[in-house]
């Protein structure tokens, strides 16, 4: 079955440091987890700080912009699809970028 890489992408909040509020995030993300089923291959992380590197070698700070990722199996992008629109970040106004991961 293909897998897939779910990249999110929008500007990082930060987790909130209220333990109920953090209680209730990493619910929200459980939730989603455990409604993939067999099809959750990696459930990622949140990413902290980056940078880039350009064709020169020379290095710069990265956009903030990709927060986090996630592997999935889905027999074809409409069901990978399908299984991003339930992903937590969606509601912060983030967006959710569905990668193919071609075998090598």
């Amino acid at each position: 079955m293909p897998k897939f890489v779910l990249t999110y992408h929008g500007e990082a909040g930060g987790m909130p440091t209220d333990p109920a509020e953090v209680e209730a995030v990493m619910a929200e993300w459980g939730a989603w987890y455990g409604s993939m089923g067999e099809s959750l291959v990696d459930g990622g992380a949140p990413f902290g700080e980056s940078s880039a590197i350009g064709p020169d070698g020379s290095t710069t700070v990265a956009p903030a912009s990709l927060s986090g990722y996630t592997v999935i199996n889905a027999a074809d992008m409409a069901g990978a699809s399908s299984i991003a629109a339930g992903c937590p970040v969606l509601k912060n106004g983030h967006t959710v970028q569905i990668s193919q991961a071609i075998d090598m």
